[in-house]
């Protein structure tokens, strides 16, 4: 197995992890994030990106190859 953290992987692979992640924390905290960039007048897609780009250094990816 080989074990690798997000910035070992490839531009495609990242770009389409960085969508996937983004979907689930708009559907997670959509509400709060929106709530959050109004509040302190901020972009919330740049922070959505922000947010998404951090749950993705939280996992680990394994593949077995």
């Amino acid at each position: 197995m080989v074990y690798l953290n997000y910035s070992n992987l490839d531009a495609e692979t990242q770009n389409d992890l960085l969508s996937v992640s983004k979907e689930d924390i708009e559907s997670k905290f959509g509400g709060e994030l929106k709530a959050y960039a109004k509040e302190h007048y901020l972009d919330y897609d740049v922070l959505l990106d922000e947010e998404a780009t951090r749950n993705l250094y939280n996992y680990q990816y394994v593949f077995n190859i």
